[in-house]
């Protein structure tokens, strides 16, 4: 299994208030999720007033995959031009499960199939 994770900083101008800036990164979160098949939420900067820190996660058994869509994300909050993108890093993890008895197949607890 493949994760993929994209810490996206962002700076709003032009915000005055915590209310403006909400309405901008929650406008930016449901963009991202309407267009892509990703999970974004606000993950850091919640009390300033022009400072955001957006993380996007996507998981996938392709890495390289993972990482263009991650990449396509970051340019994309760049070209919806509500906020001004900082600073973006995606980070790729991959997670292996083997099963020591080769088998596929999950037993419940009476180790039935």
């Amino acid at each position: 299994m493949i994760v993929g994770a994209a810490l996206v900083e962002l700076h709003v101008h032009g915000s005055h208030s915590l209310k403006e800036k909400r309405g901008v990164v929650r406008s930016v979160l449901q963009r991202i999720r309407n267009r892509f098949n990703v999970s974004a939420a606000e993950v850091g900067g919640q009390d300033t007033w022009q400072r955001a820190l957006i993380g996007v996660v996507s998981v996938g058994s392709d890495a390289r995959a993972i990482r263009t869509l991650l990449g396509r994300v970051v340019d994309f909050v760049e070209s919806v031009g509500l906020a001004e993108v900082t600073n973006s890093d995606v980070e790729i993890l991959t997670l292996d499960h083997a099963d020591p008895s080769g088998d596929d197949e999950t037993e419940d607890d009476e180790g039935e199939t």
